[in-house]
């Protein structure tokens, strides 16, 4: 039977996981969910990914949730879809990976929210983004109205979820919903040069930041002390001693590899 996630190494620690079903425009079923959960929680434990690549395959990122296998549900099973759905979101969120969307083609509904929940988002001038869900009788999902307002202000992201019109790649750029715009030909590729550049970066301090940037603070006072805690971690860690030992020595540091210090 022929695997729906596809899982390879393009480059030096960065692993890369693609949607395979392309005679469904890579729709997202149970099938495609699972094989994520699988996926990440095999390379939780793999010290030699720092990064991740999310795509799909013959040039087209996913046409969102496979529609056919949301009909007919009675309020037992629709829980347990949502359940499965939001265990995809938790192990994508909490994977501890830097992760790069590369939204070829078509980026609908599900898809989308996949996406956001990365941290960088590359697009072309032929990239579709789309938000079906309020057409369908449904709202967001894949915790959309957390991360898309993350991204755009509460009037774009209104528009957004309420328009019928495709987002086309050059529109998402400008508007902050995607971080690069790039040559179609060249999605995937430059996904995989950032996730590479991104792996490159201290793992520990660059959780700490994605963590903080992700749940703000509701105060000042309680930002410093978020602050402390994390720069005093930091500051006593492996991570520092090496960049600071680079910086002396007027050298690129590096950081893969490092080990964490005993009790840090």
């Amino acid at each position: 039977m022929e695997q729906v996630v596809l899982l390879d190494r393009p480059a030096p620690s960065v692993a890369r996981l693609r949607i395979n079903r392309p005679s469904k425009r890579n729709a997202i079923d149970h099938a495609v969910r699972q094989g994520f959960i699988d996926a990440l929680e095999n390379l939780r434990g793999d010290a030699s990914v720092r990064a991740l690549v999310l795509g799909g395959v013959d040039g087209v990122f996913s046409a969102g949730g496979d529609l056919p296998t949301m009909a007919n549900l009675d309020h037992a099973q629709a829980e347990a879809r949502m359940r499965h759905v939001h265990a995809v979101c938790r192990a994508l969120a909490e994977c501890g990976l830097s992760v790069v969307s590369a939204l070829e083609g078509v980026v609908a509904g599900a898809a989308v929210g996949m996406a956001l929940l990365g941290d960088h988002i590359v697009v072309g001038r032929k990239t579709q983004i789309l938000f079906p869900f309020l057409r369908l009788g449904l709202v967001p999902d894949w915790g959309q109205l957390f991360t898309l307002r993350q991204r755009v202000n509460k009037a774009t992201a209104w528009r957004l979820v309420t328009s019928p019109a495709p987002v086309a790649g050059e529109e998402a750029f400008t508007i902050g919903l995607a971080d690069q715009f790039v040559a179609d030909e060249d999605i995937m590729k430059a996904a995989i040069i950032e996730a590479s550049r991104l792996s490159q970066l201290p793992i520990e301090a660059l959780r700490r930041t994605r963590e903080r940037l992700s749940n703000p603070s509701r105060s000042l006072d309680d930002e410093l002390a978020r602050e402390a805690r994390d720069q005093t971690a930091c500051l006593t860690g492996a991570e520092f001693d090496e960049g600071y030992s680079a910086f002396m020595e007027k050298r690129v540091p590096d950081f893969l590899g490092v080990e964490p210090k005993e009790g840090s």
